[in-house]
């Protein structure tokens, strides 16, 4: 049986709990270092809170559920749902995807940093406004980069956890941290209550699998579980995501797949007939 260290803290856990996960980790799964298997429990971490939620300051006050600094774009013939607010800076309306206000609806509003028309004629919309609102979205790209660090300098609870690979797997609240990419080929399941955090710390890209869902389960709620990632986060076609996703570079989601929290880039989002819930 593999030696557990410092992986496990015992002053946090019942007895019982300690028997479970030791349990699990010698049980000859696929995954070495897993907290447990799918389907077998809370998951290590799970009687917990995890760490404290990373602040999204202005951005949650404000209720953006989109965000970049270089556009949003709606790309092809497909209409994208939002609902929340979107924004980006330091761009102009202008640069924005022309296309996105015919093929994208939603309940929120649209924010550059300028009161630019898009569009034309009824196709067309306008952007934001003048002045207070060039200053709230300057304010909320700047809180999207203060998050993405805030995010990223918490100590893990575990590392390398699947080798990037984390299909599969029922995750309690904890911080996880990779210095790979992450794969997710298979369903994930997050169990924990209602103000238990998780907080995954990708080195490099976040790649999920065409059809593929994070399950949340026990009352976790998505406002509470952030996915920081240097690299492209990447959803593929019919999956269903739940979470803050906060990258360093792009969000692309493909057609037909849903994100249930918020897409914060600090490059670009793609959109194609993608439904994005503002997790508040």
């Amino acid at each position: 049986m593999k030696r557990f260290g410092s992986f496990l803290k015992v002053t946090t856990w019942s007895t019982a709990l300690l028997l479970a996960a030791l349990a699990a980790g010698c049980g000859g799964g696929n995954q070495s270092n897993a907290p447990t298997a799918a389907g077998a429990g809370t998951g290590v971490g799970g009687a917990g809170r995890g760490p404290a939620p990373v602040d999204l300051l202005s951005i949650s006050t404000n209720n953006f559920a989109v965000l970049s600094t270089s556009g949003v774009t709606s790309t092809g013939s497909h209409l994208s749902v939002v609902t929340g607010n979107m924004g980006s800076s330091p761009i102009t309306g202008a640069s924005m995807n022309s296309v996105f206000c015919t093929e994208m609806a939603g309940t929120g509003l649209v924010y550059g940093v300028d009161a630019a028309y898009v569009g034309s004629g009824a196709s067309g919309c306008y952007l934001g406004g003048p002045g207070a609102n060039k200053t709230l979205v300057d304010q909320a790209v700047a809180d999207m980069g203060t998050a993405y660090t805030n995010a990223a300098g918490r100590t893990p609870d575990y590392t390398e956890l699947g080798a990037g690979n984390i299909g599969g797997l029922n995750l309690g609240p904890a911080t996880y941290k990779w210095g790979t990419g992450v794969l997710i080929p298979t369903n994930v399941t997050l169990t924990g209550g209602a103000n238990d955090v998780w907080i995954f710390q990708i080195a490099q890209g976040l790649t999920v699998s065409a059809g593929v869902q994070v399950i949340l389960a026990g009352g976790a709620l998505p406002k509470n579980i952030f996915w920081q990632t240097f690299g492209d986060a990447d959803f593929g076609t019919t999956s269903k995501f739940q979470g803050v996703v906060l990258s360093q570079t792009q969000i692309i989601l493909k057609t037909d797949s849903t994100l249930d929290g918020r897409a914060l880039a600090q490059t670009q989002v793609t959109l194609d007939k993608t439904l994005v819930t503002l997790a508040p």
